[in-house]
């Protein structure tokens, strides 16, 4: 049994360290929603003018560049990634890179449902990237550019030519808002407001450059479109859907409270605030890891480290003499002791992932919450390994 005595008496104010949907901002309350357009029909003047501030804001914020198209889609990042790949794959052949859950689920839907056949897959082990020297940017190029349930994000844009003749497609959802992204690098850019600005979900966000906008208006998929994926209108940019008017009904209560959060963001300082609270987070739990006896990064170059989904394994010899099931066992136990405690939640492993915790540290987590659950981790292990040695 754990020792109360031993529990650290300090405890973060808010213990909501998920990976997705993420905390809210600090300070949030359901009165930011007292003006939420409910009732109305979404294309109705008002509620269409705050669709399209969603969008403005986002660009604003982002730094996104005036000719790049972006539109408010349904089903999250995933409807948004998989309705730019159903549109505009096939015309070349396809590099898709993958290093963890998200990226191997793009593998799986580009090979096994739209069934490209002129693929190739680059990929790495949890905790490390696949060789980015090694892709062929004559190539449409499919990547995560931070990979949520690894840890491990690609260092920057400088691998990506100007002059490649495919489409680079990113998936950003845990890296918009948090990250530098250099938008003259992408073509497609996708996230969702669950993540970095702790919204609500069923919303995705597509972006799309000029590049992308073009194959879209000359490239024309084999395979049928279900109208949900629909970009285009007699062969041309349905351009309705990147000024506020959405392909389906979104919830007018979350697009209030994403632009509660683009507000806060605008009011802390805009990106270069969102990218520093993040990355003092991350500071936070890196200084723990190397004064730490047992735990360490998932990531192992410090260059491709995730700032906001940290990903920790467990390194103890004591946690590594265990067989795989009872390691991923003693690893829950862990995350459901601090979940009892009231102190963290959510911050178990990915399924798919070595065994181990996952804490956020986006920008809408305080890094005083993150240094006081920092204790409560040492106790968390002790607690466990002391159970699991008497039992």
């Amino acid at each position: 049994m754990t020792d109360q005595n031993l529990r650290p008496g300090n405890r973060p104010a808010s213990p909501l360290f998920s990976s997705g949907p993420c905390a809210k901002r600090p300070g949030w309350s359901l009165d930011v929603l007292d003006d939420a357009s409910i009732g109305r029909s979404h294309r109705a003047k008002e509620p269409k003018a705050k669709l399209l501030r969603v969008i403005e804001d986002s660009r604003s914020i982002l730094g996104i560049p005036d000719d790049y198209r972006i539109g408010i889609v349904p089903a999250s990042d995933t409807g948004a990634f998989e309705m730019a790949m159903w549109s505009m794959l096939g015309a070349r052949g396809l590099d898709i890179l993958a290093w963890e859950s998200f990226g191997q689920g793009w593998v799986s839907d580009i090979t096994k449902q739209l069934k490209l056949e002129d693929t190739r897959v680059l990929d790495a082990p949890y905790g490390t990237l696949p060789d980015l020297a090694a892709v062929d940017f004559s190539r449409d190029v499919v990547f995560t550019w931070n990979g949520t349930t690894s840890g491990v994000r690609v260092p920057d844009g400088d691998w990506i030519p100007d002059d490649r003749a495919g489409l680079t497609m990113c998936d950003a959802t845990s890296a918009a808002f948090a990250m530098d992204m250099p938008w003259d690098k992408l073509d497609v850019v996708t996230w969702s407001w669950q993540k970095v600005l702790g919204g609500e979900a069923q919303h995705g966000m597509l972006v799309l450059s000029p590049r992308a906008v073009e194959r879209l208006e000359s490239y024309t998929p084999p395979w049928p479109m279900p109208k949900i994926f629909r970009l285009t209108k007699a062969g041309k940019l349905d351009e309705s859907i990147f000024k506020g008017s959405t392909i389906n009904t979104p919830s007018m209560l979350c697009v209030e409270d994403h632009l509660d959060a683009l507000d806060w963001s605008r009011d802390i300082g805009g990106l270069p605030a969102l990218i520093a609270r993040s990355d003092a987070n991350f500071a936070v739990i890196a200084d723990w890891v190397a004064a730490s006896s047992w735990a360490a990064f998932l990531a192992e170059n410090p260059a491709t480290r995730s700032t906001t989904s940290v990903c920790l394994v467990i390194t103890d010899p004591w946690f590594e003499s265990l067989s795989v099931d009872d390691q991923a066992a003693a690893a829950k136990a862990i995350a459901t002791l601090l979940d009892q405690e009231g102190v963290a939640f959510d911050v178990g492993a990915y399924r798919d992932a070595p065994p181990g915790l996952r804490i956020w540290a986006g920008a809408t987590v305080e890094a005083s919450d993150l240094a006081a659950l920092m204790p409560w981790l040492d106790w968390a292990f002790e607690a466990v390994k002391a159970d699991h040695n008497t039992a």
